[in-house]
């Protein structure tokens, strides 16, 4: 009897999968982060090229920088101020956290946001700490970023 073999990674490598609550959601954070585009670009679904790997968040805060229209940057080097990541239907929330102190931390993101949808909830992490909410609002202290939760979960 011949067994197959089965691949793991294959398995787990599921961070494509859209579904229509992660596009939902991914929609209503970039409206209601749109506020802040005077201040800071406001990036949904641009794959990083960071110093300590790739990372593409569903919403990325970054620094406003000047688009060069005839140049364009398909991976951009410099970290975001904040990186939002909605997990994904049939994701491990580990796959986030450890991208989150894998990637984003040591790369230079001070803050990720993580949704999860099943629970309506958002957890803040930062190098030293990290908070859930599901009520009220979500804000991030360095950039002045804030987001009332009933607002995206509606």
């Amino acid at each position: 009897m011949e067994s197959s073999q089965y691949n793991v990674s294959e398995e787990f490598q599921t961070e494509d999968i859209m579904s229509y609550n992660h596009a939902k959601l991914t929609y209503r954070l970039t409206k209601s982060l749109g506020r802040y585009d005077t201040q800071y670009d406001i990036l949904p679904e641009l794959e990083f090229d960071l110093s300590h790997g790739r990372a593409r968040p569903d919403v990325a805060i970054c620094q406003p920088a000047k688009a060069d229209w005839l140049r364009d940057v398909i991976r951009p080097t410099t970290p975001p101020l904040l990186a939002v990541e909605i997990l994904s239907p049939r994701q491990a929330l580990s796959d986030l956290t450890d991208k989150v102190l894998d990637v984003y931390f040591p790369s230079g993101t001070s803050v990720v946001w993580i949704v999860i949808p099943h629970f309506k909830q958002v957890t803040v992490m930062t190098p030293e700490a990290q908070t859930t909410l599901t009520s009220g609002v979500v804000r991030d202290e360095n950039t002045g970023i804030e987001l009332e939760l009933a607002h995206i979960f509606e």
